[in-house]
């Protein structure tokens, strides 16, 4: 599991952010050149497995829009999922598993939700949080006892983080776990909108523990067990045929063995769950693009308008040229991070966090835009347009919403941007103790500084790029240089108070979101590039289009530091919010 992937390059750095460095003004380019290759024995049975995915979903075609009338998955659809091996994706060999890595469990999740998004929800909730919290912190008697049975899809899993009132804030859940004379725990509480609730055996609970260990821990609980209980299936917009019900526990007796990882320590696990599983998320929605963009194709060549086949329709080609590229950066960006985590990478929060904000919003664009293509006839059950934009509304609320995820992503990045200017206060109190050191650090400070106010001397990538490409780096450079000014100036105004200013954290979030994209989208345009040069040309046509549009953006966010409507906004937002309503009538 997550052994070190063979295309990892040389100089890798599995202890350095990309996302973080570029909030420095640097280019970590080990880590994003060359672009990573899929593992050998990945390749080969993805070959097989795509097939029979495909061969036997297709088959079922005609059932999903019933099953999402029906809000449910009949019984005898689940055991074939079982049978085919998609509840062992990423449990290793010794226990029965396929032992994917998280690059081809990605690949996996793309293929099923380019027939079915309910289908990847019931497999991915399962893999990608419902017992990854095992996978990463259970003990080897826990993995003994449960991963065999839950690769078979004899137990199914599911994560029972949320609660009323306790969405994204997960420290501010209050179902309860007292620890009793024997050792073992008594759980009492309710979870809501759990993903194969109805249909688990198997679920990771967060309570809290309070106590001088921490506040919250995880448990490892089963559905037999007695005070376990779930409500009827929720009636949702989109993914209706997942299960989703609330799960409750009442005087539920837990064993100390079926702590998982250290007690006091589950705000930890969860968001180590929650990090690693988000490249399923991401697969998912870039086989859901794929999809719409085959439909979306189809549609524009036979519909016709004026005698002309809508294709030929400059507006219409292009949503699809834009589905296109904005496909291509999220599959780039998805499997980028999934190299990552293949490769042990130590710190890849930030980058997964910005693969799923961008991937998910891309993949309801993609819903938007195929359905308008397919005008009233994709407004129509009939077709499935409309059940992909239901299904699509999702993606930006789960695992973290893409709101907590920005503001994640910026102050992450402006953590190490802080720690910078607490080593430069250090190095001006030791400069007469230690002159050589303090100047050292002053000297690269000032570097760094002029760099930042000049645009001069910014970090250069050295990597070999194809001519076409070469000036693309040249934006990526200059915008991180002026990441780093604008974040340095952002902390010197706002200092600790820069954890209340979200509207600056969210332009932060969102320079670091197009720079680190765009720099994957430039990484795998040059792989294709070499790998095909026949489809060079189109390769580059996409990179250069998203580089244009990133640099767009983060020309209009850089300004936004200083002239915005930040003011504006926040007292129109609390004169509505204190009358309630919308205060005008042209009566």
């Amino acid at each position: 599991m997550n052994r070190p992937a063979p295309s990892t390059p040389r100089g890798f750095q599995a202890t350095s952010s990309v996302a973080k460095s570029l909030a420095l003004g640097e280019i970590l380019e080990q880590n994003l050149f060359p672009y990573p290759a899929v593992r050998e024995r990945d390749r080969e049975m993805l070959g097989m497995m795509v097939d029979a995915i495909d061969r036997f979903l297709a088959g079922h075609a005609d059932d999903f829009a019933a099953w999402d009338a029906a809000a449910e998955q009949p019984p005898e659809f689940i055991q074939a999922l079982r049978e085919l091996g998609l509840f062992g994706l990423i449990i290793p060999e010794e226990f029965g598993g396929l032992e994917l890595s998280n690059a081809a469990y990605a690949r996996v999740l793309a293929q099923t939700s380019a027939h079915d998004s309910s289908v990847s929800l019931t497999i991915g909730a399962h893999s990608s949080i419902g017992m990854k919290g095992l996978l990463l912190f259970g003990t080897d008697e826990q993995k003994q006892r449960y991963l065999p049975r839950l690769a078979s899809g004899e137990m199914i899993a599911a994560f029972c983080l949320t609660e009323p009132g306790a969405g994204s804030d997960a420290a501010a859940i209050r179902t309860k776990a007292v620890r009793n004379d024997d050792g073992s725990w008594t759980l009492d509480g309710g979870k809501l909108w759990i993903t194969n609730g109805g249909i688990a055996d198997f679920y990771t609970v967060f309570a809290r523990t309070d106590g001088p260990e921490g506040k919250i821990t995880a448990f490892l609980v089963e559905a037999a067990w007695n005070g376990v209980s779930r409500g009827p299936h929720e009636d949702k917009l989109g993914i209706r045929a997942s299960s989703t019900t609330t799960v409750s526990f009442s005087g539920v007796r837990v064993p100390a063995e079926n702590v998982l990882g250290d007690v006091g320590k589950g705000f930890k696990v969860a968001m180590g769950i929650l990090n690693n599983g988000r490249t399923g998320l991401g697969g998912g929605a870039v086989g859901g693009m794929k999809a719409l963009i085959r439909k979306a194709c189809a549609q524009a060549q036979e519909r016709r308008q004026f005698d002309t086949p809508i294709a030929e329709f400059g507006l219409v080609r292009e949503k699809i040229a834009q589905m296109t590229v904005e496909c291509f950066a999220a599959e780039a960006t998805v499997w980028m991070v999934a190299h990552y985590i293949d490769s042990g990478h130590a710190d890849y929060s930030v980058e997964a966090a910005i693969s799923k904000v961008y991937a998910s919003e891309a993949m309801q664009r993609a819903a938007y835009e195929a359905l308008q293509i397919a005008g009233g006839n994709g407004y129509m059950k009939e077709f499935p347009y409309e059940r992909f934009v239901r299904d699509a509304r999702i993606l930006p609320i789960f695992e973290g919403t893409n709101e907590i995820l920005r503001l994640y992503v910026a102050l992450s990045v402006l953590k190490g941007v802080g720690a910078s200017l607490g080593e430069l206060q250090s190095a001006l109190g030791s400069i007469f103790n230690d002159p050589i050191k303090g100047f050292g650090v002053l000297g690269g400070y000032a570097e760094r500084r002029f760099a930042q106010a000049t645009g001069l001397f910014g970090d250069r990538i050295g990597h070999a790029l194809a001519p076409e490409l070469a000036p693309l780096a040249r934006v990526y450079e200059k915008y991180a240089v002026e990441l780093a000014r604008v974040a340095d100036a952002a902390l010197r105004r706002h200092g600790k108070q820069i954890a209340d200013r979200q509207h600056v954290q969210k332009r932060i979030a969102d320079l670091v979101i197009d720079l680190f994209v765009g720099l994957c989208v430039l990484s795998r345009a040059q792989s294709l590039v070499e790998a095909d040069p026949a489809q060079a040309p189109l390769v580059i046509d996409v990179a250069r289009t998203f580089t244009r549009q990133a640099r767009r953006r983060m020309a209009r966010n850089v300004r936004g530091f200083e002239h915005n409507e930040d003011a504006a906004v926040e007292a129109i937002a609390g004169a509505i919010l204190e009358r309630g309503a919308y205060p005008w009538d042209v009566l």
